[in-house]
């Protein structure tokens, strides 16, 4: 008689030895090892909490809810990464940068790819509604050196504190978003309206859990900034108003002291003055 099948030897105690061992082992493919440890984790964590099937089963019914929440105009997934704390120390690990350069911090979920190009000393403000803002920036290198023609990539909430795509219908398209180029000396400016801070979306199913944890949900006033050049790394960051009280509570953990601005009260408008300090990419880097 053949012998029969060896019965698997599923317990607590050896769930992720048995997951591991059903991976491949190969130095050239980084995603087996990657499965292991994530399922490790998983399973310690499931061990420690003890949840039950109507516990886990809410687990997947949550998850459900951030996929269907997920569209071409808000990144739910995005959401639960900034919040918690997952981009930002993504990008402490991967943008390590020396104290003088600028500093990069998470894109967050209300990026667009596409929107246009600019000339320097346009307002990107197309319904005028707010308190108006000039901006001033150079971007420069280590040395001091101006960068021409880097791109310009920047976006922020209105003085309601909410993005064109949170309000396709009452915002016109790509309000408070724009890019451009720098000059010959490294510089750029552009006119806008003040940004106000807000809280994070919480009409999903991201804000509504972690709400009802009583996380705090605030964002300081802040505008975006995307900065690209050929052989740079690019920085991908915020700029934060020095005034805003909720500059220590910010949900998703991007104020960093060198980020913080003062913005100047010019007549009946404010004015931001900005330097961007790019580093070197290293050879073969992703720039």
């Amino acid at each position: 008689m053949m012998p029969g099948p060896t019965a698997l030897n599923f317990s607590e105690t050896t769930s992720h030895d048995i997951f591991a061992q059903r991976l491949p082992q190969s130095k050239d493919d980084s995603l087996p090892q990657i499965l292991a440890a994530a399922v490790t984790h998983l399973h310690a964590l499931i061990r420690e909490l003890r949840p039950s099937q109507a516990d886990w089963r809410k687990v997947i019914e949550f998850l459900t809810e951030v996929g269907h929440a997920s569209d071409e105009r808000r990144q739910e997934w995005v959401l639960l990464s900034d919040l918690l704390g997952a981009s930002a120390l993504v990008e402490e690990i991967n943008s390590r940068r020396p104290k003088s350069a600028t500093p990069n911090t998470v894109r967050g979920p209300f990026f667009r790819a596409d929107i246009p190009q600019l000339p320097l000393g346009s307002n990107i403000s197309l319904d005028g509604i707010g308190e108006t803002l000039e901006v001033f920036g150079r971007v420069q290198d280590l040395d001091g050196d101006p960068i021409a023609n880097a791109e310009i990539i920047t976006w922020q909430a209105n003085a309601q504190g909410l993005y064109e795509n949170q309000q396709p219908d009452l915002q016109p398209e790509f309000n408070l978003r724009g890019g451009f180029r720098t000059d010959a000396d490294g510089r750029f400016h552009y006119r806008t309206v003040k940004p106000c801070g807000y809280g994070v979306p919480d009409d999903g199913p991201v804000g509504k859990l972690l709400r009802q944890a009583g996380y705090p949900l605030r964002r300081p006033a802040h505008l975006h900034f995307i900065i690209r050049a050929p052989g740079f790394e690019t920085i991908t960051t915020h700029i934060y108003d020095g005034s805003d009280p909720n500059l220590a509570e910010d949900a998703i953990f991007a104020v960093k002291p060198e980020l913080v601005r003062s913005f100047e009260r010019q007549g009946k408008g404010w004015l931001l003055d900005l330097t961007f300090v790019m580093v070197r990419a290293r050879q073969g880097a992703d720039t």
